[in-house]
């Protein structure tokens, strides 16, 4: 079925949310677009063991295609099962839509912390709302997606801190600068709903730590002080081998730093290791290649990526709240 409305492809070229529209009587076509994050910035968990993440959105990403019809839910490909299940929730409240066929197609490998999973529901969530004739808007898409499995902050535009386990937002930080990141994959796949059932004990110094390091990015992220955000993202992934083992972590950011990158950042509950690298340095082709060349001694494939930043003329909301500000 064609879209009586407009043409197909209209919201693959959205970067960012608005609010809800009135739906039509007229199904078509719906197209939904989301970017995924580069492993964290920084994970950990802040007072009151809330746990948060700080995304790291790079230009790769998830698309979705819904095509209205029938009375079933089928997704292509099939394994995509946690996009069924999205889909076939909102198909199930919509006033439109009876079924349908969902397509996803990614550039982001599965299992490796690059936000795949979310990307591909955040995708769905923007598709099946196309088909409608409206947005989703962000309150509906994180019910969804709390329902589903706990979920990164990229349906914001910027860089957001996130309770991932509540799939709540904590505080919008901003626009990264132009940054460059080399990824290294170990290996295997790491299962993000099972990763986050495992309740390790956090000390309150620990807790306190965290909310500084937050609070520090936040500050490097608005200055666009690079050197700040690659320090914050280097101590957050050294904290990170008390839950998972990097043996090549130690040596990778020595030689990180003896190349001119501005840090090292991992997939907290991933398989990927990155090189930060200013794409404003003088001397960023010659550590770029360097780059490559140390992720590829302790990985089995290599990838060069890119932050994403919101389209020209496109505004973030100014709030940002501090670790030490967080609710009750």
């Amino acid at each position: 079925m064609t879209n009586p409305r407009r043409p197909l492809g209209e919201h693959a070229r959205r970067t960012h949310l608005v609010e809800h529209l009135p739906t039509t009587d007229i199904p078509g076509i719906g197209v939904g677009r989301a970017n995924g994050s580069c492993g964290e910035l920084l994970q950990g968990v802040l007072e009151q063991d809330r746990h948060f993440l700080v995304t790291l959105p790079i230009q790769c990403g998830s698309v979705a295609v819904f095509e209205p019809g029938g009375d079933d839910i089928t997704v292509v490909p099939p394994h995509k099962s946690k996009a069924r299940r999205l889909a076939a929730a909102m198909v199930a409240r919509s006033r439109v839509l009876r079924g349908g066929r969902l397509t996803v197609r990614s550039d982001l490998p599965e299992g490796k912390g690059l936000a795949s999973s979310t990307a591909d529901l955040v995708a769905t969530a923007r598709a099946v709302a196309d088909a409608e004739g409206r947005t989703v808007g962000l309150e509906e898409l994180e019910a969804d997606l709390r329902a589903i499995e706990p979920s990164d902050g990229i349906m914001y535009p910027g860089t957001v801190a996130y309770f991932h386990r509540e799939v709540r937002l904590h505080a919008r930080l901003g626009v990264l600068p132009p940054l460059t990141i080399v990824t290294g994959d170990e290996g295997g796949t790491v299962d993000t709903v099972e990763f986050n059932r495992v309740e390790p004990a956090f000390t309150p110094d620990q807790h306190r730590e965290y909310g500084r390091l937050l609070d520090e990015l936040g500050v490097a992220i608005v200055r666009g002080d690079v050197a700040g955000i690659g320090a914050v993202a280097t101590r957050s992934a050294v904290l990170s081998t008390a839950f998972r083992e990097r043996p090549h972590l130690e040596n990778t950011i020595r030689q990180a730093r003896a190349l001119g990158a501005v840090g090292v950042v991992v997939a907290h509950s991933g398989t990927t290791t990155a090189i930060l690298l200013s794409e404003n340095d003088h001397s960023y082709r010659a550590e770029l290649t360097a780059a490559q060349q140390l992720c590829a001694t302790f990985a089995r494939t290599v990838d060069v990526h890119h932050t994403r930043r919101p389209a020209p003329g496109h505004r973030l909301p100014p709030e940002r709240l501090l670790s030490r500000e967080l609710p009750a």
